[in-house]
């Protein structure tokens, strides 16, 4: 098949546009070109192209439609607007029936000319976050002014114009080391030709000698590179040619708080911080130059490290500044920052995190300075929000706080406001300690409290105020740190809120591959407000249900709820009682004996947290209800032996179901 190489370069794409736009690229070739039945090998992005390679037939293949259109008797405007849509005349149509039927005909067309008339107007529709208008007239939008188009079939270029520009085959390299223009004729003389010009064209490769590239110059004094992903796809989108380098920190600026220095190196400059063998800060950093100096790069280092010193000598005065005022001092400036319009100021919600973090630390059986801690720290976690550090990097809120507690208030107070964000996502560790596990609920339980009591709930396409998040925190910090609390009480009984964390209990063991039906089933036997205790019993049942006694219990289960349902309708309810006396057959005198030591013995193991015996206990049913069902005839000639045998199906039914309501596990 021919191969079909287009590329769009353009002055600099933004690092967090890149492979979105290369995904966007793709799927507009995937689905302009489908009827060449294009097969996609490689998708290029950086910092001034996005590119893709593929391959496709060397023609669209003729074709013959039928397409039906509106009925004989609906109004000329109706077919007026059919013909108009397929480009046809009256006459091209023929009758079937009770409907108009166009037969639309159409000859191959070469690949170019089909390229040439589809791919610019899939093109020009490519979604950016942030577009300008540019070329004259200032008609045409893309994310920077677009500079060359290559679009080759073969290596002949297709001759499609993408707003002002006319595709060639002529391309770019390095805006410093590249030698000017250059020809290309396939994918891979683009690529080859690219490196000679100073440009790596692959991504993965660019991210590649990056990573190594700092680690290795790292390596040299010992040192290595604090991993940081998004730091590293970022520095990958903004240079072609990567040259790695090392500066030095000076020594003063050491003493500042390691969140503030490398935070301040990432936002600002986009700098990769640097560990010692113990894993401590080191005062070095490295970062990643576009292009190669002639003096080694010293010039490079020197200029960045005298643009870090300007920036951490700011950092360095807000520190100082921020030292003075103690955070109980800060207090009254909360009173002066609204947190929602319907509930109220920051200083109105470290009240209430103060009074929640109390009570949740005296719940889980802290001490009584344990909970005046907890009330403190959360009485002040707030408090940082109007401090000068935080107001230049938002994003070491509660760091900051935590930093500034623990000169005046000790470790414990310190570590619980430091902390009281997280987990902020997914691979964040959870507090732990119970003042700073108190500390991180209350924050996460007001706000979930009070935006439900405001009618502020997620909805299905947006999340605002980020409750969904809020409500996993909360389910992590509890299961990971094994807390036995009663939900209920502190979502002051609000069953819908309540509902929404067992929603995102339930999403949370969908992504981890785990059996939600079963939290289903559980909750269905009846509401547990203690997620440690409640997860237990999850995973009890879905240990047993992955044994044959389990899947087998699970499917006697079924059948004999679907006989009751079917006989109830007849003549019942056939109510679980007791059956006494003697029964006809073996079977079901066992089965009414083990329901009874189920009864009296595997549902109290269950209800005191054995779950091992309880569930050994629910396994031994699954002999006995096959061999009932194998032995004995539910419904016999006998009236009175058909209502035994059907109360004590009743019976085993509402046994399995103080478990769990196995009608909602699937399978």
């Amino acid at each position: 098949m021919p191969e079909f190489f287009l590329e769009l370069f353009s002055e600099e794409i933004p690092a967090r546009m890149q492979a979105g736009a290369a995904a966007q690229l793709e799927g507009a070739c995937a689905q302009a070109l489908k009827p060449l039945n294009i097969v996609i090998k490689r998708v290029f992005y950086g910092p001034r192209r996005i590119a893709l390679s593929a391959e496709v037939a060397g023609e669209v293949a003729a074709s013959s439609v039928a397409e039906r259109g509106p009925r004989i008797s609906a109004p000329e405007q109706a077919l007026a607007g059919f013909l108009r849509k397929h480009g046809a005349a009256k006459e091209d149509l023929t009758q079937e029936g009770e409907f108009w039927v166009l037969n639309k005909q159409s000859t191959a067309q070469p690949a170019a000319g089909f390229i040439a008339a589809v791919l610019p107007e899939a093109l020009a529709k490519l979604p950016w976050p942030k577009s300008m208008r540019w070329g004259s007239g200032g008609a045409f939008t893309w994310v920077r002014p677009l500079r060359r188009v290559v679009c080759l079939l073969d290596g002949e270029v297709v001759p499609l114009t993408l707003g002002p520009v006319a595709a060639g085959n002529l391309t770019e390299g390095h805006r410093v080391h590249g030698k000017g223009p250059f020809e290309v004729s396939s994918a891979a003389v683009w690529e080859e030709k690219l490196r000679e010009h100073r440009v790596i064209a692959d991504q993965g490769e660019r991210r590649t000698r990056i990573a190594e590239g700092i680690a290795a110059e790292a390596a040299k004094l010992g040192l290595s590179v604090a991993p940081d992903d998004v730091l590293l796809d970022e520095v990958t989108g903004l240079v072609e040619w990567p040259v790695p380098l090392l500066g030095r920190i000076d020594p003063e600026f050491m003493e500042l708080p390691p969140e503030v220095r490398e935070l301040s190196m990432k936002i600002n400059q986009k700098y990769f911080a640097l560990r010692d063998a113990g894993g401590k800060p080191a005062p070095y950093f490295a970062f990643v130059a576009n292009l190669a100096a002639d003096d080694g790069g010293a010039a490079i280092i020197a200029g960045n490290e005298r643009v870090l010193r300007a920036r951490l000598a700011d950092a360095r005065h807000f520190w100082a500044l921020d030292l003075k005022t103690p955070l109980d001092k800060l207090l009254p400036k909360l009173e002066k920052i609204t947190f929602h319009a319907k509930i109220g100021t920051q200083r109105q919600r470290a009240d209430r995190i103060a009074d929640l973090a109390e009570e949740i630390a005296s719940a889980l059986g802290a001490s009584a300075e344990e909970a005046g801690q907890a009330a403190e720290a959360g009485l002040l976690a707030k408090a940082d929000l109007v401090t000068g550090m935080v107001g230049e990097f938002p994003e070491l809120q509660g760091v900051m706080g935590g930093y500034y507690a623990a000169r005046g208030r000790g470790p414990v107070v310190g570590a619980a406001i430091s902390t009281h964000y997280q987990p902020k996502g997914p691979s964040d560790a959870v507090p732990e300690g119970v003042v700073a596990v108190a500390v991180a609920l209350a924050d996460k339980l007001d706000t979930l409290r009070e935006f439900f009591a405001a009618g502020e709930k997620p909805t299905g396409s947006g999340d605002p105020f980020a409750l969904r998040r809020a409500a996993l925190g909360v389910i992590r910090i509890i299961l990971e740190n094994g807390l036995r609390l009663q939900l209920l009480p502190l979502l002051r009984a609000d069953k819908d809120l309540f509902a929404f964390i067992i929603e995102r209990l339930r999403v949370k063991l969908r992504g981890e591959g785990k059996r939600f039906d079963v939290l289903d089933a559980v909750l269905a036997a009846g509401q547990d407000d203690d997620l440690v205790r409640l997860m237990k019993r999850v995973e009890a049942l879905s240990a047993m249900l992955g044994t044959e006694d389990g899947k087998n219990l699970l499917a006697a289960y079924k059948r004999a709820a679907n006989i009751l349902r079917i006989e109830n309708a007849k003549d019942g309810p056939y109510a679980p009682d007791p059956v006494v006396g003697p029964l006809p057959e073996k079977a079901e005198e066992e089965l009414r004996d083990g329901l009874q030591f189920v009864l009296t013995e595997t549902i109290p193991d269950f209800a005191s947290e054995n779950y091992a015996r309880a569930m050994a206990g629910f396994a031994k049913l699954r002999s006995l209800i096959d061999a009932f069902f194998e032995n004995v005839t539910v419904n016999s000639e006998s009236s009175e032996l058909r209502r035994n045998r059907l109360r004590l199906l009743a019976r085993f039914t509402q046994a399995v179901n103080q478990v769990a309501e196995f009608s909602r596990i699937e399978g």
